[in-house]
């Protein structure tokens, strides 16, 4: 069978000019998604004047449905593709030759071709912003839509420069594939904002399985998953996978790998498919698989699909994916507890990001908070509310880390930084926690599922949400979304208050006001009395700098808790430590550890007793190799708070191994027996501490 490529040219269309190969110049910018793309068209247009100096800069097209044809070869690590893109000519568009529109592609792949549905060869030329620039044969029509055919191929290993710097989001490699939608494998505009259809044909090698979203598009016998025999451009059997996705959406993702049998549980309507090195945790990942799923679907409503595709990613790449009726984490998440909540978070992703998606990049707060919510929301319906209490802390210090701007400008930052995925995560789960407080349960659940079921494949703006909350909830939130979405910061409470003795025995009136920084703040705030007996709690609008109350009580009153239960996001010492925490984490994983250090020493100076941060401070300073200093640190995380417990057993496994690198065996023995006796086995931590009692620790790469 003929190759997929081995097309004639169409009439008028003409190939790169000589030279262009090789003389093109690679222009790199550290931008948002759309920004990292080399200079490889039609040479004859180099030598001309620049295209933006010759032609008006339009708005990118709106892309309404792609027909791709690709071919992947994990041999040569190469793909090569046929895509047809429909879209619609910008509002702005008139008739006459002075336009050109652009489209983001992968560094990697050469554009061999760009012709429209008459046939006629089109321009283009790689622009200092990084997209592709490219010019109509016939002037647009306003509203018009237009046809375009990209030929391209390239080599994608994974290992140089794709769209975004540093973060790996293609690879055609064995034994898994991945060409993600962020990736700009093929000719993409709008990243989570403009949705489209998308129509699939995919070839690979023989055996390999293939996902991506969507029924197939050939047969009506021809079952998901299935594949049709073809031979390869080189020559070599392989398979062809089909998909149809015809809702508007983001169906942008392909994996393809070597994976076994897949395994479901519950109604069967969700599968697992990993590789063989984590096959032995497929029944369990399946179970979990399902229990989330059938929980999203209980609390949202059906999702788009009844079908869902869990799979295992490569490690080296996002630590989850979702695209329409599919979700993926890496490999290494697969068998342990964090996996349970980042798969979650990424099955969620089936309603907010596919079924629903923000209207432009500053409503992004909506479907990452969400999703980031939903997977407390399940935490909460497995373990409690105690257990949604304390995932909420962590929540909370994500979303003051960056609190500079507020979420209603997020889309200046890149999708891809620290500061736009904690603002629109963490802080946006926190208003979606808050919301639920103001205007309790049921309404939060109404707005929900209303919110789902009117903006269903299409996408929402904060208003759209603010909107839908105040008719479920007769709530006016107009307050509410200002303070949370238009502004920055949080309240920071006080209270002063006196006790008073009521008469003929009826115990005793606490009265006071609350005190708080934010002079426009307005929201209900629990107020907790615990007293010699009965605890008394009272619900206290709060408006403004100050706010009267008073709670009778038949105990003697002995202490007062303003949000004791964590509703509202506020700034605490305690959190404050948890915000340089943070901090200092995400510097230690980007290399900067003078950094975080810097970050770690500010936790350390609003509580010197931190176990967390002295074991953090440990963390860099082995890092660094500065043994000793280490050594004092994990001594001072032993003689701290003991928060979290863990910090002990780690603390002791740390101390082993700093003596067994200095030649001390003994006093490393000593040091794993005492994590041994913890009885802690948290992160494999004793399992850890028996492996090296049996042989002394090194550095990876040092035997």
């Amino acid at each position: 069978m003929a190759s997929l490529f081995s097309f004639a040219p169409k009439a008028g269309v003409k190939g790169r000019g000589d030279g262009c190969d090789n003389g093109c110049v690679l222009m790199k910018y550290s931008m948002a998604p759309l920004a990292v793309v080399s200079s490889c068209l039609a040479c004859a247009l180099i030598v001309a004047a620049p295209l933006s100096a010759q032609r008006t800069e339009l708005p990118a097209p709106t892309v309404s449905s792609y027909v791709i044809n690709a071919e992947i070869d994990t041999a040569t690590h190469r793909l090569a593709a046929k895509v047809v893109v429909s879209f619609t000519a910008p509002e702005n568009a008139e008739t006459h030759k002075t336009e050109a529109v652009s489209f983001g592609l992968h560094p990697a792949l050469k554009v061999i071709n760009i012709y429209d549905d008459a046939g006629m060869a089109l321009a283009g030329l790689r622009s200092p912003d990084g997209s592709i620039r490219i010019a109509p044969a016939t002037p647009f029509v306003r509203g018009q839509t237009v046809h375009w055919t990209f030929e391209y191929e390239g080599v994608i290993t994974g290992n140089h420069d794709g769209p975004i710097e540093g973060v790996k989001l293609a690879a055609i490699e064995e034994p898994i594939t991945y060409l993600l939608y962020p990736a700009r494998w093929f000719p993409t505009t709008g990243y989570l904002t403009d949705r489209f259809t998308a129509e699939m044909h995919i070839r690979v090698p023989r055996g390999m399985r293939v996902f991506a979203s969507g029924s197939p598009s050939f047969s009506p016998n021809f079952s998901q998953g299935a594949a049709k025999h073809v031979t390869l451009a080189n020559g070599k059997p392989g398979d062809r996978y089909d998909f149809k996705w015809d809702k508007p959406g983001f169906p942008g993702t392909v994996i393809a790998g070597r994976y076994m049998a897949p395994v479901s549980a519950g109604s069967g309507n969700v599968k697992v498919y990993l590789t063989a090195s984590h096959q032995q945790s497929s029944n369990e990942l399946a179970q979990t698989a399902a229990s989330e799923y059938d929980f999203f679907t209980a609390s949202f409503g059906a999702a788009e699909s009844s079908r869902l595709n869990v799979v295992e990613l490569p490690d080296d790449t996002l630590t989850s994916v979702w695209a329409p009726e599919l979700a993926a984490i890496p490999g290494s998440h697969v068998g342990d507890k964090s996996g349970i909540r980042l798969l979650a978070n990424t099955i969620a992703r089936q309603w907010w990001g596919s079924q629903v998606s923000p209207r432009t990049l500053n409503d992004a707060w909506i479907t990452n908070g969400m999703a980031r919510y939903s997977e407390l929301l399940f935490v909460e319906n497995q373990s409690g509310k105690s257990a949604l209490k304390s995932a909420i802390q962590d929540v909370a210090a994500g979303a003051l880390a960056y609190d500079t701007i507020p979420l209603s400008s997020a889309g200046r930052l890149s999708p891809f930084s620290p500061e736009f995925q904690s603002m629109t995560m963490e802080k946006g789960a926190m208003i979606f926690h808050m919301l639920r407080w103001e205007i309790g349960d049921k309404a939060f659940l109404a707005t929900l599922k209303g919110a789902l079921s009117q903006y269903a494949d299409s996408s929402m703006r904060a208003a759209d949400l603010e909107k839908v909350a105040e008719a479920e909830s007769r709530h006016q939130l107009t307050a509410f979304f200002s303070q949370w979405v238009d502004g920055t910061g949080a309240p920071q409470f006080t209270s002063k208050y006196a006790v008073y003795r009521l008469g003929n025995n009826k115990g005793f009136r606490v009265t006071g006001e609350i005190d708080q920084d934010l002079d426009l703040f307005r929201m209900p705030v629990e107020l907790s009395v615990e007293t010699d007996g009965k605890t008394e709690t009272k619900n206290i609008e709060v408006v403004g700098a100050s706010t009267p109350f008073s709670v009778d009580t038949f105990g003697r009153p002995r202490h007062i808790s303003i949000d004791p239960q964590g509703w509202v996001l506020k700034s605490t010492p305690g959190l404050l430590v948890r915000v340089s925490i943070l901090k200092g984490q995400q510097l230690v994983a980007q290399g900067d550890l003078p950094g975080a250090l810097a970050e770690y020493q500010k936790a350390l100076e609003i509580n010197s007793q931190s176990s967390l941060v002295n074991y953090r401070i440990g963390e860099v300073l082995f890092k660094q190799r500065n043994y000793q200093a280490s050594v004092n640190a994990y001594r001072d995380a032993l003689r701290g708070d003991d928060e979290p417990r863990w910090t002990e057993v780690w603390s002791h496994i740390a101390l082993g191994k700093i003596f067994d690198l200095t030649g001390q065996r003994d006093r490393a023995v000593n040091e794993y027996r005492l994590a041994v006796q913890t009885n802690d086995n948290t992160q494999g931590a004793v399992n850890e501490a028996r492996q090296w009692l049996q042989k002394p620790f090194k550095l990876p790469g040092s035997e």
